[in-house]
């Protein structure tokens, strides 16, 4: 009887034994998770930058340190004509900015998740302060920008166009549905800094914009800006390229 006890109790440590290394193989810690995959660049379809093209000299394009609020645009812009006067199409790499010409290639890097993403410009805006461009959906998405509608950015100009003629540059000083208004903040502009015009734009149809100044640079416009926003305090200024003089 004593041999059969010491045997019973032996099959029970051995099964116990075993339970516990199942329990422990169930309860191992997981494996660690795997590195963040390396930034990544999306490109302007039909790959007008790939990887492989001859990318242009440094001394071909200016040098940008814009930073600042990138957002982004669908509709109901989506199929209606651009500043540029081409049809806008959200699921095109295209984005709006205020003063480079119109065909400028532009990547937009995500300062936060180290994404980013070639645009061509073919629009104006975005017309708010601290913002710098307004990406397309498609654009926005590439750089994971969708859900929070805004991220934090620095632009870099990959190519810029050849030059069709002197540039221009203006204060855009308010935008107006009702003309009657527009007009008197023209001629409140016109008399206190000398130029100032009404301009509708195919992009915003049934807006009218003040336009204050007529600058050969941007320097000169920026400070025109400055100016304005330091005598009038109720007055968002932003510089604007003039496409059509």
């Amino acid at each position: 009887m004593y041999k059969k006890s010491l045997i019973a109790a032996a099959a029970m440590v051995l099964l116990s034994g075993c339970h516990r290394h199942h329990n422990a193989r169930l309860s191992a810690p997981p494996a660690p998770a795997p590195e963040s995959p390396p930034p990544t660049v999306a490109s302007i379809p039909p790959a007008i930058t790939p990887a492989n093209a001859k990318q242009p000299s440094l001394s071909a394009v200016p040098e940008s340190n814009e930073t600042g609020l990138a957002s982004w645009y669908g509709h109901p812009y989506h199929g209606r004509p651009s500043a540029s006067g081409e049809i806008y199409d959200m699921e095109q790499m295209t984005a709006a900015h205020r003063t480079l010409p119109f065909g400028a290639q532009v990547r937009v890097h995500d300062l936060d998740n180290k994404k980013s993403v070639d645009v061509r410009i073919n629009d104006r805006g975005p017309f708010v302060d601290g913002r710098i461009i307004d990406l397309s959906h498609a654009a926005a998405r590439a750089i994971d920008m969708i859900g929070p509608g805004t991220a934090r950015v620095r632009l870099e100009i990959l190519n810029m166009p050849a030059p069709t003629g002197p540039a221009r540059f203006a204060v855009q000083v308010g935008a107006f549905r009702i003309r009657d208004n527009a007009e008197r903040m023209r001629l409140e502009m016109e008399a206190k800094y000398g130029t100032a015009r009404l301009v509708q734009r195919a992009d915003t149809p049934g807006l009218w914009h003040v336009l204050v100044g007529m600058e050969s640079t941007e320097e000169g416009a920026n400070g025109l800006a400055q100016r304005i926003r330091s005598e009038r305090g109720d007055v968002a200024a932003f510089v604007v390229r003039v496409d059509s003089v």
